[in-house]
C-alpha cells in the first residue's frame, strides 16, 4: 500500500514537472532576427497542427509577410484609412 501511495504521489509531481514554454517574441523581434524567424517558420511548418496558432508562429508569419509586402517597390505597407461620408 506504501508503494502505491508513493508511485501515485511521484507520478503527480513528475507530471507537472513541464519544460519551461518559451518566451513570445514581437513581431519587430522577428523582423529584426532573420535566423529566428525562418528556424520559428521551419518549425511552425513542420507541425502547422500544433504550432499554426501560437503567438510566436503568428508573430514570425507577420513579420515575414511585413517584410515581404513592405518591400515590393518600395512601397511602405500601412493601413488602409478610411473617412466617413462628407468630410
Amino acid at each position: 500500500m506504501r508503494k502505491i501511495v508513493f508511485s501515485i504521489a511521484a507520478a503527480a509531481i513528475l507530471a507537472g514537472c513541464n519544460k519551461a514554454p518559451e518566451p513570445v517574441q514581437s513581431v519587430d523581434w522577428y523582423k529584426a532576427h532573420k535566423a529566428e524567424r525562418e528556424a520559428m517558420l521551419a518549425k511552425c511548418k513542420a507541425n502547422p497542427g500544433e504550432l499554426a496558432l501560437t503567438p510566436n508562429c503568428v508573430n514570425a508569419q507577420a513579420a515575414r509577410d511585413a517584410i515581404a509586402f513592405g518591400a515590393q517597390s518600395g512601397v511602405n505597407a500601412t493601413a488602409p484609412t478610411f473617412k466617413k461620408k462628407g468630410e
